[in-house]
């Protein structure tokens, strides 16, 4: 990513006739927010001048103490593409800082920040690559988004069966005016399912860029009449969308998961780190799965996975190490969805990661069988556990693990486990209705 100066900005503002900056920021549940300025008060922006009302922000502060700062991150300017071109309009992502200058325990982006901070500590870069998944679905008469998606295309089909090819190539055309590097898209398993796959970087850019991948895929099919969700699972009986996850540890530019002299060429640390993964997973289920409908997707039968095993090429396990070694070695954590915060799930991977480095910790034996034609008595022998069932149990194996609740402190896990609670019993008292309704729309 371009790196920005102060001045750099203020002259790009005035030579492209940018009318205006939007501060964005993301709040504990992964949404994105933004206060928009105009032109004339980018100066003050970039002197981190920008207040907003953070008790107005689920999660944030309270009433007595709402007034917070935005610090913009000056090398994520960028422009919008999908905006008008004469009058432009610009994004700076944001962390946000209390009045005194400290930085705020309940941002998200800042709880990523502080640990990177920990793993550069010890020589380290934590790199990720995530492969997020969407739905693109027709809307209705009001334009409001039904579940229907006129497509009759599966794995890798293009058009006409894939209705969506267009809408997916503008999104790809889009991030990279943006300064992505694409480095695939294709149509997915499910009617209507898509996937985009764009360059691993360092954890805080990555986490950067899936916040604002999310924004121009929403953007763009509402502006081509269509509705974009991120929901895991919005139709029953079909493949959910996932973000699995890759992860790598580099030190003085050498990926310190590779070891060519190993007989799979992953060295000690990898396995520690794969084996802290398993160790904490459950406990950061409920950052990587947060949603009521997350747990609708974690079932056998449609490669989400599961349950606690790893394998080097097996894809019903939760961890896998894909092919590429050298530089390309990479731990892929394929739990996760799409409607997570991606600020705290890189944070919570890279304190189990880490864990198990300082741990020593060991993973189980590989698992080269498919899981999901296993029964319970040979998962047992195997000592393979579950992932969580629900988003209450998620919550609750949150709440029991010190390492991931350590790294996100005591205000945000207060927080976060106290809004996830109150959306668990709001389900648990509505119709089937209700999860729909609120997910499709939200996420």
């Amino acid at each position: 990513m371009a790196r920005y100066t102060k001045e750099d900005i203020l002259r790009r503002v005035q030579d492209e006739d940018i009318q205006f900056i939007r501060m964005q920021f993301t709040d504990i549940f992964g949404q994105l927010k933004n206060v928009a300025i105009t032109a004339s008060q980018i100066q003050r922006a970039v002197n981190n001048e920008i207040m907003m009302d953070g008790s107005s922000i689920e999660g944030f502060v309270r009433i007595e103490e709402s007034d917070q700062y935005l610090w913009p991150d000056l090398d994520t300017f960028a422009v919008l593409p999908w905006r008008p071109q004469y009058g432009k309009v610009a994004r700076l992502i944001c962390d946000v800082h209390n009045p005194d200058g400290s930085p705020f325990a309940g941002d998200p982006r800042n709880v990523l920040k502080q640990a990177l901070e920990a793993v550069n500590a010890l020589g380290y870069t934590f790199n990720a690559g995530p492969e997020l998944e969407f739905f693109l679905f027709q809307t209705d008469e009001s334009g409001r988004p039904t579940t229907q998606t006129g497509d009759e295309a599966g794995y890798f089909d293009l058009g006409p069966l894939d209705h969506g090819e267009s809408t997916r190539r503008e999104i790809c055309l889009a991030l990279e005016e943006m300064g992505y590097e694409i480095e695939a898209s294709h149509h997915e398993v499910a009617a209507g399912q898509h996937e985009i796959d764009f360059k691993y970087t360092d954890a805080l850019h990555a986490a950067d860029n899936i916040m604002t991948f999310k924004l121009a895929v929403k953007t763009l099919a509402q502006k081509n009449g269509l509705h974009a969700t991120f929901m895991p699972k919005p139709v029953c009986g079909t493949a959910g969308s996932g973000m699995h996850i890759n992860m790598s540890l580099f030190q003085d530019g050498r990926n310190v998961f590779y070891d060519k002299t190993a007989p799979r060429q992953l060295s000690p640390l990898a396995y520690h780190f794969i084996a802290g993964l398993l160790a904490h997973v459950q406990g950061f289920c409920a950052l990587s799965n947060p949603l009521v409908n997350s747990y609708k997707r974690l079932v056998p039968g449609y490669e989400a996975p599961c349950y606690l095993a790893w394998s080097s090429s097996n894809r019903s396990a939760l961890v896998r190490i894909p092919d590429p070694r050298g530089q390309g070695t990479r731990v892929e954590l394929r739990s996760p969805d799409p409607s997570c915060n991606p600020y705290l799930v890189f944070a919570a991977c890279l304190a189990a990661g880490l864990d198990g480095i300082k741990q020593k910790r060991v993973p189980p034996p590989e698992t080269t069988e498919n899981i999901y034609a296993m029964d319970a008595k040979q998962r047992a022998e195997r000592g393979i556990q579950n992932l969580p069932g629900s988003l209450g149990e998620a919550i609750h194996a949150l709440l029991a693990d010190p390492t991931i609740t350590g790294v996100l402190g005591e205000h945000l896990t207060r927080q976060y486990t106290a809004g996830k609670l109150r959306e668990w019993e709001e389900y648990r008292t509505q119709v089937s209705q209700w999860e729909l309704d609120r997910y499709l729309v939200t996420y």
